[in-house]
């Protein structure tokens, strides 16, 4: 039995020793196998860095200008400036910007001086015609320019027209009021009557002159409009009546004015208007009326109201013998 023992576990041993080395052998040919690789490089190249962009320089706003002239019957001339831009899609008035006026005679620059715009980006320049001197062909230019600033650009416009003169006549007849015109070509310096020109006639309003008529000059440069005599005029019953051409190719815009008694006097104080419907002070009895009819409406809902708090106060009633049973 102790040999059968002995020999049991001579084989255990052998076969434990056989296990461990197959094992190390097993471990040595991995170990071999198992060669380890450094890591792969990335081969592939990254792109350079790219300098940053130069920031771009904000662009300046264009402006744009309206040129515009008036020559008046005193032979001065209005020179009419209104600037605006756009910005953001929207068009914005220019104030406070300074444009500068030049006459151009002959290739030559003239300065005249400078405005500011107002508040509405207009302003207006007086020239006295006295001063100015018309070209080979009897026309007057000018130029209007605006420099620019960190802002905005520089700009600048041009107008030209042909001298002219505008002459109102008011003529009364008997009961019979009449506005002659007359319109008179000087731009060579002698006067040439100027027909078949349509010149307006208007009296001036507090916001926009009211027009009365049309009349077309004849050959001798003439024409007469009728005239009311109701129109509303000041406390003295003047009026300011204007003859006006408008936007003419040869002497663009021209007009005239004087002041005529031929309205009617109102009064330009403030009065005690008496009461109607169509006046702040209404009617006495609609004034009643109304008083009543609000007071009986709203007189309902005081009542409710008051009822409703009356009930809410109340004390319900304590349960009788008969409702306990």
């Amino acid at each position: 039995m102790k040999k059968i023992s002995l020999i049991q576990s001579y084989k255990q041993l052998l076969l434990l020793a056989g296990m461990l080395l197959l094992l190390g052998s097993y471990n040595s040919a991995f170990a071999q196998e198992d060669t380890t690789q450094p890591p792969a490089t990335d081969t592939t190249t990254t792109p350079a860095e790219e300098p940053p962009a130069e920031e771009e320089e904000p662009s300046l706003i264009s402006p744009s200008i309206d040129f515009t002239s008036v020559q008046k019957g005193d032979n001065s001339i209005d020179l009419k400036v209104g600037m605006r831009a756009k910005v953001k899609g929207q068009f914005i008035n220019l104030y406070k910007m300074k444009v500068s006026f030049f006459q151009v005679a002959n290739e030559e620059e003239i300065p005249l001086g400078f405005k500011i715009t107002d508040g509405n980006g207009k302003t207006v320049f007086n020239v006295k015609g006295d001063s100015l001197k018309t070209d080979a062909e009897g026309k007057l230019q000018f130029k209007v320019v605006f420099a620019g600033n960190k802002a905005m650009e520089s700009a600048e416009e041009y107008i030209s027209f042909r001298r002219g003169r505008l002459e109102i006549i008011p003529v009364k007849e008997d009961s019979l009021l009449t506005v002659q015109v007359k319109l008179i070509d000087v731009g060579t310096g002698e006067e040439t009557p100027v027909k078949e020109k349509a010149v307006g006639v208007f009296v001036k309003r507090m916001f926009l002159p009211m027009k009365v008529g049309e009349a077309t000059t004849d050959e001798n440069g003439e024409g007469s409009v009728e005239f009311p005599n109701n129109l509303p005029g000041d406390a003295k019953g003047n009026l300011t009546l204007l003859a006006r051409l408008d936007e003419n190719e040869t002497f663009g815009n021209m007009e005239a004015t004087v002041v005529q008694p031929w309205g009617v006097p109102v009064s330009d104080k403030s009065e005690a208007q008496p009461r109607a419907l169509w006046s702040s002070h209404p009617p006495l009895w609609m004034l009643i009326t109304f008083i009543i009819l609000m007071l009986a409406v709203w007189g309902h809902y005081i009542v409710i109201v008051y009822e409703l708090f009356r009930l809410r106060k109340e004390q319900p009633n304590a349960p009788t013998h008969a409702t306990n049973s």
